[in-house]
């Protein structure tokens, strides 16, 4: 594993942690060089997922794009990098359990849209006003009498 600061290609493994769910490990590491720490995550290797887009095309499923939605949604709220993380892992999970090859890209922002929904009712509306592609005010105020109804 090459060290993100100096490219020295030679460090050893600090701590190695199993994910809640098992699959993932996490692993620090220390440069033998410059002696800096990093982490890096190990994940099974499987058979991409496919994502039906709303204009019909398919791409693989990006577990990066899911990440930086979500965290862009979390933004300034009191959410560790942890939740979101698992928020991700878990979703991929769910993906895969499906067994299916091809989900909609549809029912992918759902089931974020219920997770978040469940962790912070700000990042919520926030990613729901770019998945539901909100056009003025009267859209946000609609969703937030949705929430506050719910509660």
């Amino acid at each position: 594993m090459k060290c993100p600061f100096c490219g020295e290609i030679n460090n050893k493994v600090i701590d190695s942690r199993l994910s809640k769910d098992g699959n993932v490990i996490r692993r620090r590491r220390e440069c033998i060089e410059c002696t800096r720490r990093f982490t890096t995550y190990e994940h099974i290797e499987t058979i991409p997922v496919m994502i039906i887009k709303k204009d019909g095309r398919r791409e693989v499923f990006n577990r990066k794009k899911v990440h930086s939605g979500i965290q862009k949604a979390c933004e300034k709220r009191e959410i560790s990098m942890d939740l979101i993380e698992d928020c991700v892992n878990d979703l991929e999970r769910d993906l895969r359990e499906t067994g299916q090859k091809e989900i909609p890209s549809s029912a992918i922002g759902e089931k974020i849209m219920t997770r978040l929904h469940d962790l912070d009712d700000i990042a919520y509306v926030r990613f729901a006003s770019v998945y539901r592609e909100f056009k003025d005010v009267n859209d946000f105020v609609d969703e937030l009498k949705n929430i506050l109804n719910k509660q």
